[in-house]
């Protein structure tokens, strides 16, 4: 397994550059290679995608400190108010992504700029190479698990992988001391500066339009992003924690099945377990230290019902208009997605070690706040 130097070393030969601006990510670089190392178990498949998902982020990171050194107005681009996305996984939060996206005068992160931000979309003449030519398969494991479009929306993830401080490598790969460093211990205020860096950088060259960003793994570092985004405002999707833990954890042990050939299952479910209610605990206590107003809540079902009615709803909060154009686009969206949906397979608690009447208090502040008592009954 290479070790840290042996990564930055290649990254640099692949590069010819040698800056990689701020020290914060090392930190996470070292911590993720060694639970990679020790307790990954990686097929021969997982060692080449971790690994080279991992030279890919250093090497971006050495692309986006040469582009602000040879140009360092970059950094004069504005970041205002930006709308941030976050709620549990499995809540409506992906396809509340798709729809905002279909407004032409806000910027979202594109799926293909998400991991190769550089170099800045508006100096490349016409067709982006980093546009697939047709919708690729599933990173790993047997099936797509969120809408997917070749321009669609991205998740933070592969910008806050940057700073080697996201959930997206523990999706890829059982690493219970990085997964434990990230819930614990980990400084997100140096990942936030980062992501920021990075948007400056995409948006550089065009007009500045508000931004759409989303992830659920937002409610952990809130309180840093609430630090580099003073003005961010947010939007959280809500649902029954028990209908979603065990799906979040059966899409965990698809993606790490196909990088691994041990695949802990009651490991998974724990980890979400611990995850997700620690985020909501962090996300109530942000929230109630004055900043409630900041944040506009959606229900799942109500998603579900009147998707763009609660799209109105979000932009009325926000004092901007749904024109014409923008509906007809979410209603074609939400069209075409309902055709192209797959069912899948429900897994079942006990798979992942998981009880769900045990697991129900420790999401009961959330559930009575944001879901009235009755639908944890």
């Amino acid at each position: 397994m290479p070790t840290p130097g042996e990564l930055l070393a290649a990254a640099v030969e692949r590069t010819g550059l040698d800056d990689f601006g701020d020290d914060s990510f090392r930190e996470g670089l070292e911590i993720l290679t060694g639970a990679l190392s020790r307790e990954a178990r990686l097929n021969a498949r997982g060692q080449a995608f971790v690994y080279g998902r991992i030279g890919l982020h250093l090497c971006q990171r050495l692309q986006v400190e040469d582009w602000y050194r040879r140009h360092p107005e970059i950094g004069d681009q504005p970041i205002v108010a930006p709308l941030f996305g976050l709620g549990l996984p499995r809540t409506g939060s992906t396809a509340l992504s798709f729809l905002l996206a279909r407004d032409p005068h806000i910027r979202y992160l594109r799926s293909w700029e998400a991991a190769q931000p550089c170099p800045p979309p508006s100096t490349v003449p016409g067709d982006d190479p980093r546009i697939p030519p047709e919708l690729r398969p599933a990173v790993a494991g047997s099936r797509h698990h969120v809408p997917h479009d070749i321009q669609g929306p991205a998740e933070c993830l592969d910008l806050m992988a940057l700073d080697f401080k996201s959930q997206i490598f523990q999706a890829f790969a059982q690493v219970p001391t990085y997964s434990e460093w990230l819930l614990e211990r980990a400084d997100f205020t140096s990942t936030y500066l980062y992501q920021r860096r990075v948007l400056r950088l995409l948006q550089w060259g065009r007009p500045t339009r508000p931004w759409r960003l989303k992830s659920p793994a937002h409610l952990l570092s809130v309180h840093s992003l609430g630090r580099v985004f003073p003005d961010a405002r947010f939007v959280m999707t809500h649902r029954d924690p028990t209908d979603v833990l065990v799906s979040v954890a059966d899409v965990y042990a698809d993606i790490v099945g196909g990088f691994s050939d041990d695949v802990d299952h009651r490991y998974l479910g724990e980890l979400n377990v611990i995850q997700w209610s620690t985020g909501v605990d962090r996300t109530l206590a942000f929230r109630r230290a004055g900043r409630d107003d900041r944040f506009y809540d959606i229900d799942f079902r109500a998603m579900q019902d009147d998707p763009i009615g609660q799209v109105r709803g979000l932009y009325d909060w926000l004092g901007e208009p749904v024109t014409e154009e923008f509906e007809n686009g979410m209603r074609e969206w939400w069209d075409d997605n309902a055709q192209k949906r797959e069912p899948h397979p429900k897994a079942e608690p006990q798979v992942f070690g998981l009880d769900l009447p045990t697991i129900r208090p420790r999401f009961a502040r959330y559930v009575d706040t944001y879901l009235g008592s009755s639908d944890a009954d």
